[in-house]
C-alpha cells in the first residue's frame, strides 16, 4: 500500500497569518498521525514564512511514524538536517523566493553538486529522495547520484487529469517504469488531491509514498482533519 505523508507546511501558514501557536503545527502532526496518516512532510525555507526551524526541532520527538523534511540544500538546510536527522530528506530546487515548488532538478546538469550532498546523507542514514519531472531521460542520471528514491513532481498531471487523464499520466508512467529499471523508489506530491489521487495511485507501479499538504488541508476546512486523512487513506487502499 501506498503510504499517506502529510505536508502541514498549510498550517504553520495559517497560525503565521495571526501569530501566536494557533492552529498548533505539533498538535496537527500528532492528530494525523492518530488518524492513519504514515508520515509528516514539511518544507522549511530560508524566509521561515511557513515551517520555522524551531518548528522542525520541535516536530523531531513527536513524529513516531515517517519525518520527511523536503528543501533546497543550502548549507544551512543541510546541517539542520544532518542534525534532527529525519527518515528521509527530499531535495528541491525551489528559489528562495518560489511560492511553492515549481520544477524538478536536471539530475544530469547537476549530477555532481547532487552526488556530494547525497553522500553525505546517506552517510547519517537519512534515505534521499530527488523531485523530479516526470521525465524519462532524467532517471538515470537521478541513480547515478546515489539517492534512494525520486519524488515526481505532479503539478502537469492535476492540471490536465479532468481534460485527459490518460495522457497526463503517461509522462508518470513511464517515469515510473524508469525508475524501477534503475532502483529507484517512487514517491510523488504536487497538487494531489481527493479528486485525482486514486487515479493516479492505481496506475503508478511500485509508488511507495505520495506527500500531501495544500489539498488535504484545504479539504480539512470543510471535512475535518481525520475524515479528510481517512478519505485520502481510502483512496490509496488496494481492494
Amino acid at each position: 500500500m501506498t503510504k499517506l505523508s502529510v505536508n502541514i507546511n498549510k498550517i504553520a501558514t495559517l497560525r503565521n497569518a495571526r501569530g501566536g501557536e494557533t492552529p498548533s503545527v505539533t498538535e496537527a502532526a500528532i492528530k494525523i498521525q492518530e488518524f492513519g496518516g504514515q508520515g509528516i512532510t514539511i518544507h522549511p525555507r530560508p524566509d521561515e514564512r511557513h515551517i520555522t526551524r524551531k518548528d522542525v526541532y520541535d516536530l523531531k520527538p513527536l513524529v513516531t511514524t515517517e519525518f520527511n523534511i523536503e528543501g533546497n540544500p543550502h548549507q544551512s538546510f543541510i546541517d539542520m538536517v544532518l542534525d534532527v536527522k529525519p527518515e528521509q530528506v527530499t531535495l528541491v530546487p525551489d528559489a528562495d523566493d518560489a511560492i511553492t515548488s515549481n520544477a524538478g532538478w536536471d539530475t544530469k546538469k547537476h549530477l555532481d553538486y547532487l552526488t556530494e550532498i547525497i553522500a553525505e546523507f546517506k552517510k547519517a542514514g537519512i534515505r534521499t529522495s530527488i523531485f523530479l519531472d516526470p521525465m524519462p531521460e532524467l532517471v538515470e542520471y537521478a541513480a547515478k547520484t546515489g539517492a534512494d528514491r525520486i519524488e515526481l513532481y505532479t503539478e502537469a498531471y492535476a492540471k490536465d487529469y479532468l481534460t485527459n487523464k490518460e495522457q497526463a499520466i503517461k509522462p508518470y508512467y513511464d517515469t515510473a517504469v524508469a525508475a524501477t529499471e534503475f532502483g529507484l523508489g517512487i514517491n510523488a506530491g504536487h497538487d494531489l488531491s481527493l479528486e485525482n489521487l486514486k487515479y493516479f495511485a492505481d496506475n503508478i507501479p511500485n509508488l511507495l509514498e505520495v506527500s500531501i499538504g495544500h489539498a488535504l488541508v484545504s479539504e480539512a476546512l470543510y471535512m475535518g482533519l481525520e475524515n479528510t486523512v481517512q478519505s485520502y487513506l481510502k483512496r490509496l487502499a488496494k481492494w
